[in-house]
């Protein structure tokens, strides 16, 4: 009997997600030296390539281009995509342990977590998840609904996500124009009437989360400025600057240069706050009417870090909307496990644990796995160590006793059976062509369709 890897017997992968960290993880496989493997990417959505099409901000073009190296693996012969096919609807667990060696999840983190304040219920509180899926043409966020109409909005949270909200609230719309931005959320942009966005971190300049060029990148829009309160530009001894590294610095010295410029003269303004926490927010006929801040302290964490305190002191700001991007967290899979506390499924070294044991055969990576830090190509090396496990493994024979039937065969049957109709990646080219195609004629890179039924009525596909 052939062993698993082997040309006779090629190792058969499942990998759940079709996003950077997936496309990754297929990427080391399909590199490892005498390796013979076939891989299959499922997606639930009929489109690949997760938070680079759906989070990635529609300025942020550069970044998309990423595409090409995924574009790369999907074409090579040893690579299949199953797009539309949902883990516990198509497929199962025991489905996917009955035709695979191993299995790797790079599901992400696909729900937000919660500011647990009062007034968070509020019409006009949303998660900036919502707010980037919305404009984004996400499917599962396309139907949400912003009101634009007040003039101020404050952003909970200065990490990258909630930097690209915030610039896309105070950019002027034609900024975007040609970029993929959905067309409705396009519209609603130059109808707003935003004029103030407030960016709201609990931490100090030295903490903050988002990186140099997001911050300069504020500085450059045309028609709004930055605005920070000098007192709240200072960075104590705490945060101990000397250590930081050279972007920390970086980050600290930029916003230490605009505040000292004041409070500009172009109507729209991002005011960037550091050291308050948002503690209620206060509604009126059922509405985000204002939030009301507590100031902070930072004191030292005991880690060789700084961590926040409130001081006692408190301010309410207006703000007809409020975006929270204060972390992420995974959505359980049914048969996989998961840790309630961190949101994440437990690995060691990308190995999924079940209680105190590794699950033979099952592996993690992505945000998944470590959670939502860092940037697309982060996943990159996150990916390559999961796959360094998963080759330890089956060197040292740690895989799971052989599948019932892991031909090539076996997954397109068993789909087929429960009447599941698999986008492949040969359609989803077919849709990125019609997807350039009306964005031609609008003068746009690409119109998305933002519709599951329009996607697969486009591919002629069934439901």
């Amino acid at each position: 009997m052939s062993l698993p890897g082997t040309p006779d017997r090629p190792l058969c992968i499942a990998i759940i997600g079709a996003g950077p960290s997936g496309f990754y993880a297929a990427e080391a496989l399909l590199k490892a030296p005498g390796l013979a493997v076939r891989v299959d990417l499922y997606d639930r959505l009929p489109t690949p390539f997760g938070l680079v099409r759906g989070g990635v901000a529609p300025d942020h073009q550069k970044i998309k281009s990423v595409v090409m190296v995924y574009e790369k693996v999907a074409m090579d012969p040893r690579v299949r995509f199953f797009g539309q096919v949902r883990l516990g609807r198509e497929l199962t667990i025991e489905d996917l342990r009955a035709r695979y060696d191993q299995i790797v999840f790079a599901v992400g983190c696909e729900s937000d977590r919660r500011m647990a304040i009062p007034g968070e219920e509020l019409a006009g509180s949303h998660s900036a998840t919502e707010f980037v899926g919305w404009y984004n043409g996400h499917p599962d966020h396309r139907h949400r609904s912003f009101d634009l109409s007040c003039e101020s909005v404050a952003v909970v949270g200065i990490g990258n996500v909630a930097m690209d909200v915030t610039r896309l609230l105070a950019c002027d719309p034609e900024r975007l124009a040609q970029t993929d931005i959905a067309d409705y959320a396009l519209e609603a942009l130059r109808r707003s009437r935003v004029k103030t966005v407030w960016l709201l971190g609990r931490r100090g300049p030295a903490e903050a989360a988002y990186s140099p060029v997001e911050i300069e990148e504020f500085g450059k829009l045309a028609g709004c400025d930055l605005v920070i309160k000098p007192e709240e530009a200072v960075v104590g001894a705490v945060s101990r600057l000397e250590r930081a590294e050279a972007n920390d610095k970086k980050k600290v010295a930029y916003v230490q240069e605009h505040a000292a410029l004041g409070e500009g003269s172009q109507v729209r303004k991002i005011r960037l706050r550091f050291c308050v926490s948002p503690v209620e927010i206060l509604g009126e006929g059922g509405r985000v009417k204002s939030v009301r801040l507590e100031k902070n302290k930072l004191v030292d964490d005991g880690k060789g870090g700084a961590r926040c305190v409130g001081i006692g002191e408190f301010e309410t700001i207006p703000a007809g909307m409020i975006l929270r991007s204060v972390g992420y967290r995974g959505v359980p899979i049914p048969g996989v496990a998961f840790d309630e506390k961190s949101g994440h499924i437990p690995h060691e070294a990308g190995r999924v644990v079940a209680g105190d044991a590794a699950v033979p055969g099952e592996y993690v990576v992505g945000w998944a796995k470590r959670g939502p830090s860092g940037l697309i190509g982060t996943n990159r090396a996150d990916s390559v160590l999961t796959v360094q496990s998963m080759l330890e493994d089956l060197k040292a024979g740690r895989l799971p006793a052989r599948p019932v039937d892991a031909s090539a065969e076996a997954a397109p049957k068993l789909l087929e059976a429960r009447g599941a109709k698999p986008v492949s990646y040969a359609q989803w080219k077919k849709l990125d062509a019609l997807e350039r195609s009306r964005g031609a004629e609008r003068g746009k890179i690409r119109e998305k369709f933002t519709q599951i039924e329009d996607m697969l009525a486009a591919l002629s596909v069934g439901p």
